[in-house]
């Protein structure tokens, strides 16, 4: 038991201390990079690429004076993480986390009450990044996403969040039902996804001060987690399967959110 704890926090420990470097892959990821705030540490391109949306790469890098570096095809394809980086790689800072109230001054700096996704424990970065660009183009305001256990915000997630991270705030606190209890205390009524509850998620109210909450894929929200919620809310099933990927379920009650919203 003891050995197996010891192994546990070691692999944790290893992925904290990758966290200090990462790459972002792929031509739209790195434009969508270049045009957003975030530094920088150079970019590299594959020798034999210089064409079609790389150019515009290399003029935009060249501009805000950003190191380019054209490396033989072989060394590129190994320090590539991603089969298809369309041969261009940059390299980047660790992702800037911000804290819960950046989320919620956003809110007010947008004059609209405050719209955050709670993420109980996301494994997969696939399904990270789908809701992280889910979240941005639905007006979300924030994400928020526990440390331990859970997908944190690497180039696998830049890439299929189509450069959406760069422009989504996004909070990773230590214990996801003290957060949801501080989103609470500030006037915040929070919603669960959870398939043992008899109202269907747009039969809920869900205009107002907001926060969603989805679970992890395979066993959805801790039970903690699901206390601390306001509303549990569903989604219909029709079919012989009786459960969503967990991205395409946090889409579909962003946008009946956003839906309510219009109204």
């Amino acid at each position: 038991m003891e050995k197996s704890r010891k192994q546990k926090d070691w692999k944790e420990n290893r992925q904290e201390e990758a966290e200090y470097v990462d790459q972002i892959e792929g031509r739209n990821s790195v434009l969508e990079l270049l045009n957003s705030d975030r530094d920088i540490n150079k970019i590299l391109i594959a020798k034999g690429e210089k064409h079609g949306s790389i150019n515009k790469i290399i003029a935009i890098a060249k501009e805000k004076k950003i190191l380019i570096s054209e490396i033989e095809k072989a060394k590129f394809n190994q320090i590539a993480k991603e089969p298809n980086n369309q041969g261009v790689i940059a390299i980047v800072p660790p992702f800037s986390y911000c804290e819960i109230d950046d989320i919620l001054e956003l809110a007010k700096q947008r004059k609209e009450e405050p719209f955050v996704v709670i993420l109980d424990g996301i494994e997969d970065p696939h399904n990270l990044g789908s809701i992280i660009r889910t979240a941005e183009t639905a007006g979300v305001h924030g994400i928020i996403i526990p440390k331990r256990r859970a997908a944190s915000v690497n180039s696998t997630v830049s890439k299929v969040s189509a450069g959406a991270v760069e422009y989504m705030k996004i909070a990773r606190v230590g214990n996801i039902n003290e957060a949801i209890k501080e989103l609470k205390e500030k006037g915040l009524w929070i919603v669960g996804t959870d398939m043992n509850t008899n109202t269907y998620y747009n039969k809920q109210d869900l205009k107002g001060p907001i926060g969603i909450v989805i679970g992890s894929e395979g066993f959805g929200m801790g039970r903690l987690v699901k206390e601390n919620c306001d509303f549990l809310v569903k989604i219909p099933m029709k079919g012989k399967i009786t459960s969503l990927n967990a991205s395409v379920s946090a889409g579909i009650v962003i946008y009946e959110t956003v839906r309510q919203r219009n109204k």
